[in-house]
Order: C-alpha cells, then structure tokens, then sequence
C-alpha cells in the first residue's frame, strides 16, 4: 500500500493521536507540524507496529550545534487524509542553495528527456515541503529512480555517477517489491553476482545484482519509470 520515502498528510485527529503516542518531549513538535499542514514521511515499519498502522517520521531544521532532530511517530492507517509518492525534484529545486539551481535543473531536464521522473526525499523536499531552513553545509540531495529494465538502470547510474561530479547526489535506486539499493554501492559493484543491501518497507537484506534487476518487471509503484 505504502512504500517509504511517500507522503502522508494525516486527518485532523490523526494528529492528534499521533501527538498524544509519542514521547512528551516531541508532542509539541508532532501537534505544530500537523497544524502546519506538512505531510509526514513513510519509513521502514518496525517490528512493534500495532496492525493497521503506518510508521512515519518528520525532520525538524538542524539545531545550532548542527544536529537534526527527527522524529519517529506512527498512524492509524484510517487516519491518513492523502498520500503521494516522494516529490519530484522539479518541484524542489527552486528550494535548493542557489549554488545547485542550474545543475540540478541540467539534471531533471536530461531525466525528463529520458523518461525518467526524478524524485527527491531527506532535507531538500522537507525544505521544499514546509519553506524551513532544512539543509546545512554538507547536506546531501538524496534522490529516488524507478528503472524499467536493465537498460534503464545502467542509464540510471550513468545518470547519477555523471552528475554527482558537479552536486552532492546521494539516494536510491528503487526495484520491484520496493527493494531500494544506495546508488554509489551500485556504481561500485557492476558484477551480477555481488551482493548488495537493499531496503524495503520492512526490512533489510542481503540479495544479488542480478536478483534485483530480474524484479524490475514487478516494480508498478512508480508511475514514470526510467526507460532511457
């Protein structure tokens, strides 16, 4: 139903709810994010997750010692008004350091010609999300690719390795069942037979290159896969 790194605004009482689950110190936080109208966050579901709930989380500005409070909270699946996938990242550029702006427009424009839809997730969307002081010196741009098929995913890293000459690409890439793989362990490991860590919305695991790309045709969550 879900898959992490998607969107979730959550009802009026979902706010609620959730702020009254969560530990003293981060109710105040969960109520004024919900009032704001942010949406939350899709993460991987622990073990503890009651039936019928959503595990989700939301990054408040980085403190002036430069750490960044994030704040774990879980909904009732009921409770959830709408959600979307992961932004995309032409929505998000014109939040990015002015530094960025071009190359990363560059990069959604080459994506885009490809018919590949980028998507971003970490401190650049929530900055887009809720016009916060979101990113700090060293923040990386964490983005999510949908490949269609082995082409498309050696196009994808392609892609990325290209650019991240230029800006601080970080993220995933996303294959079927919502199995996602840190795209610079990708790029460095080009042997079908290697083992690489993927994550899912409940877990993690150990599987194969090759195991990856042969689920690429079960990948229907994405609605603009890459196909260049």
């Amino acid at each position: 139903m879900f898959s992490r790194h998607d969107l979730i605004w959550l009802s009026a009482r979902g706010w609620e709810r959730a702020a009254a689950a969560a530990a003293p110190g981060a109710r105040e936080a969960i109520a004024c994010w919900g009032a704001a109208g942010w949406p939350a966050v899709v993460t991987r579901t622990p073990a503890t997750l009651a039936p019928g709930e959503v595990a989700l989380g939301i990054a408040l500005p980085p403190r002036p010692d430069g750490a960044k409070p994030r704040i774990a909270l879980a909904a009732a699946v009921a409770e959830i008004a709408r959600g979307n996938p992961a932004l995309p990242l032409a929505e998000a550029i014109a939040a990015a350091p002015a530094a960025w702006q071009a190359a990363l427009a560059a990069l959604d424009r080459e994506a885009t010609d490809g018919g590949c839809t980028l998507r971003v997730y970490g401190s650049l969307a929530f900055a887009a999300l809720t016009g916060q002081t979101c990113l700090r010196a060293g923040s990386d741009i964490d983005l999510l690719l949908h490949p269609a098929d082995a082409r498309s995913y050696e196009a994808a890293l392609d892609l990325l390795v290209r650019h991240a000459r230029v800006l601080p690409l970080d993220g995933e890439i996303v294959f079927g069942g919502g199995q996602a793989v840190a795209w610079k362990e990708l790029a460095g490991c080009r042997d079908g037979q290697a083992r690489v860590l993927a994550k899912s919305l409940h877990g993690v695991a150990l599987v194969s290159v090759d195991s990856l790309l042969a689920s690429l045709h079960t990948n229907v969550n994405e609605t603009a896969p890459c196909t260049a």
